[in-house]
């Protein structure tokens, strides 16, 4: 039997379904830099204020968009749209038809195995959006490339 993000849609998942889409790797908890002339985006190292650096996991899911007024939900109309998700997300690349990665603890079986390939930002946050005082300090903490 082929497991469900390959036989259904983004729309026809159950919640549960997707929420394990979801591999855990913590970068779309980053803050992102986009130049208003180019579109670009540009990767920072700074974790949001909810962000738990070494579980690459929200302090607190459930109340996310009440505590943090940028957070965006993932929806299926969204994430076809959001030019900031990550190239390897499961979102956009179900969303694209493509499959997932050797990593993805749907087919590893381990939520760590995203970790260890290296995906997540596990031990690459530099500073929290809580310790950011002035707009001009998230370009201390910009990345060369997507992580």
């Amino acid at each position: 039997m082929k497991p469900f993000w390959k036989t259904k849609t983004l729309e026809e998942m159950t919640t549960s379904e997707w929420e394990s889409l979801c591999d855990g790797c913590g970068k779309c908890c980053m803050a992102k830099l986009e130049d208003e002339d180019t579109g670009n985006i540009y990767w920072t190292t700074v974790g949001c204020r909810l962000f738990d650096a070494g579980l690459c996991r929200c302090t607190d899911y459930e109340h996310r968009l009440e505590r943090v007024s940028d957070c965006v939900r993932l929806t299926p109309e969204n994430v076809r749209t959001l030019t900031w998700l990550p190239s390897t997300c499961a979102y956009r690349l179900v969303a694209e038809g493509k499959d997932l990665y050797w990593w993805h603890h749907l087919i590893s079986g381990s939520p760590e195995t995203v970790h260890q390939a290296g995906m997540s930002m596990r031990e690459r946050v530099t500073a929290s959006e809580s310790d950011i005082e002035d707009t001009d300090e998230y370009f201390d903490h910009t990345l060369e490339f997507e992580p």
